[in-house]
């Protein structure tokens, strides 16, 4: 078959066309984004009749991926890590109701390349009882969507799929499988199954933890998770996903004189790791993101055996894995360490040169010198750079920058401006902007508008030429939603209009609306 030079996540987008996918429906977050840019773009994918949506959110993305499992067909859901803490009632649901031929993709971002916490996605898997996967590599990531969909419709359950940073980024050869035909449409063998009333979820809720130990079973029979023996009993390891690239680059031959587990499919295969235990002295617990692993093992191998890893701190806590680390706790020398040449200076990152965001925050800034008691409370996205000016003091999650601003105000911040991007609005800011209006927040709401999902690539943003509409149908007074030019000519008209509004006893919202320059020299060069 081809052989394709691929991104891990175009790995994993390529083997869901492959393997008869029919809808991916996802929300950008880096470093999960291409795959499902790189199904949108597919030429295969078109003629296929595949389907593949950005979604508003994650929540929306998964329950249209369970509305597809419900049709009797494959589907795939993209997010970030902290984009599961989104859909995370979908998701716990949808291992209740059994959703099979849905993988749900999530890419987590150990190091915080961009993201705003290190969350380790196997917790979930964990919590929910399913199936996951992990692939070392981007031939296994491409392999193991076949695998995936396979295992979830033998299994009768939806498969987490996790993938770290380095993976998505990085490229290899990948050796492409014949074209699986998309399943026929069937309705659920269960007419109740998707029907979570109490009985019918007591009974499905019965039935999962029935399935635990042929989810092990599979585990321990798979052909992912493997069992490499070594000479020197002295030490065993235990690696998960790519961490078992970080140990072998540090055996250039290819043989790593120490017994190794691989896992990369959940849950853990017990016996290949209660053998490594009682064949040798320490255990070193190798994976990239938390401790996930190594507190399974300390927990039902407690006999006594030195385990080390994250939580001894013998790899540090936070942070990406990578060989040196590893080396470091094998007590050698790295086979290859990377050092950044001097010429190479840090940049920390900025907003563009031109960004309408800059022209928003240089006005609201003017307008805050004169209000020293208030406070700016920021949101997720390119406009989170606006903290470099000293335009925002905060920034959590997706959307809470307006509850925040409302809860702020109701205790005595005034003023209390929220900033958030029209693709965030569109994610997660609409039932914030609803409580305010519900509450009558004395707040004043800026939504950045410059078209696009822009910290993510140029998605398509969900509000994009809506947000007036909506926010006049969330009950906002019309009078009070104000537009606004952001350029450095219309400087003073902008700080009057962010002054009325912030004098103005209720909700208001200023929507500074220009297109993103990324975006609008795409255009100009089509």
């Amino acid at each position: 078959m081809e052989k394709l030079l691929l991104l891990g996540d175009e790995a994993i987008a390529q083997g869901f066309i492959d393997a008869g996918g029919s809808a991916i429906n996802s929300y950008p977050g880096t470093p999960s984004t291409q795959i499902t840019d790189y199904v949108r773009n597919s030429k295969q994918a078109k003629e296929l009749g595949i389907v593949a949506n950005w979604c508003a959110n994650e929540k929306t993305a998964l329950e249209a991926s369970i509305g597809v499992a419900y049709a009797g067909k494959r589907a795939m859901t993209c997010m970030k890590h902290v984009g599961l803490n989104v859909c995370g009632d979908p998701f716990m649901n949808s291992a209740i109701i059994g959703a099979k031929g849905v993988l749900v993709v999530v890419a987590d971002d150990p190091s915080m390349f961009s993201s705003q916490d290190e969350q380790d996605s196997r917790y979930y898997g964990h919590w929910a009882m399913i199936p996951m996967l992990e692939p070392s590599n981007q031939q296994e990531a491409y392999d193991m969507v076949h695998f995936g969909y396979e295992l979830s419709e033998k299994l009768g359950t939806p498969v987490l799929y996790r993938i770290p940073t380095r993976l998505a980024h990085s490229r290899a050869g990948v050796v492409r499988k014949a074209v699986r035909p998309q399943n026929e449409i069937s309705e659920p063998a269960d007419p109740k199954s998707f029907v979570l009333l109490p009985a019918n979820a007591k009974r499905l809720y019965r039935q999962l933890i029935d399935k635990q130990p042929a989810f092990t079973k599979a585990s321990e029979e798979s052909g992912y998770n493997k069992y490499i023996d070594g000479e020197n009993k002295k030490l065993g390891i235990i690696t998960t996903g790519i961490a078992y690239n970080y140990l072998m680059e540090n055996f250039p031959g290819g043989k790593c004189p120490y017994p190794v587990v691989k896992v990369t499919q959940y849950p853990l295969p017990y016996n290949m790791i209660n053998k490594l235990y009682d064949e040798c002295d320490e255990i070193l617990v190798l994976e990239d993101g938390q401790p996930y692993v190594e507190e399974q093992v300390k927990g039902f191998l407690g006999k006594g055996k030195k385990v080390m890893g994250r939580l001894d701190e013998t790899i540090r806590r936070d942070g990406e894995l990578n060989a040196e680390k590893v080396a470091k706790a094998l007590g050698m020398k790295a086979a290859s360490e990377f050092t950044v040449p001097e010429v190479v200076t840090n940049r920390p990152p900025a907003l563009c040169q031109g960004c309408p965001h800059v022209d928003s925050y240089t006005a609201l800034n003017a307008v805050m010198a004169n209000h020293k008691g208030g406070k700016v409370f920021g949101d997720i996205g390119c406009y989170t750079l606006g903290f470099n000016m000293g335009a925002i003091q905060t920034t959590v999650c997706m959307g809470a920058s307006i509850t925040m601003a409302k809860g702020a105000s109701e205790v005595g911040i005034f003023p209390a401006v929220a900033v958030i991007g029209d693709g965030t609005f569109g994610h997660s800011g609409l039932t914030g902007l609803l409580d305010c209006v519900n509450e009558k927040a004395n707040v004043v709401v800026m939504i950045l508008d410059n078209d696009i999902t822009a910290m993510t690539g140029g998605q398509p943003s969900s509000a994009n030429n809506k947000i007036r509409q909506i926010c006049e149908g969330l009950g906002v007074a019309p009078e009070h939603i104000r537009d606004i030019v952001p350029l450095p000519k219309n400087h003073e008209e902008n700080v009057r209009i962010i002054e009325e509004e912030v004098n103005y006893n209720g909700v208001s919202v200023i929507i500074p609306h220009r297109t993103c320059l990324v975006e609008l020299k795409k255009h100009l060069k089509k």
